[in-house]
């Protein structure tokens, strides 16, 4: 929808495209639906969710055995995301590195986009 042709909307490292196939597969889903909401205190945060089909408007990435689907809302917003899956200490969970994001909030659990794309959806 708001793709480059021969570009892929987002990419996805090694570590997280093992993290999503050991879901696919652990759940018998056909992959992941990454989208965002508004919400939080900067205002948006990404969501993620099972599916077990593409929607017809679903811009859907492979790589690596891994299969996402990014929510035709979101497209605009995740173009040029880089999804990482990183393992600390004291957490584990997918990091979303976003070129579009101006603004986070401190725990890094929500967002802002700089708003002459916000003003497009």
């Amino acid at each position: 929808m708001f793709g480059i042709p021969g570009k892929q909307a987002v990419t996805i490292t090694p570590k997280a495209a093992e993290q999503i196939v050991r879901l696919m597969t652990s759940g018998g889903h056909a992959g992941l639906r990454i989208g965002v909401k508004k919400g939080g205190c900067a205002g948006m945060e990404y969501t993620m969710d099972y599916v077990d089909e593409a929607d017809p408007h679903d811009e859907v990435v492979e790589q690596g055995g891994a299969r996402v689907m990014i929510a035709p809302m979101a497209q605009m917003f995740l173009f040029g995301t880089e999804i990482d899956y990183e393992v600390s200490l004291l957490e584990a969970g997918f990091k979303f590195r976003n070129p579009n994001v101006v603004d986070a909030c401190g725990c890094g659990e929500s967002i802002k986009f700089d708003e002459s794309i916000s003003a497009q959806s």
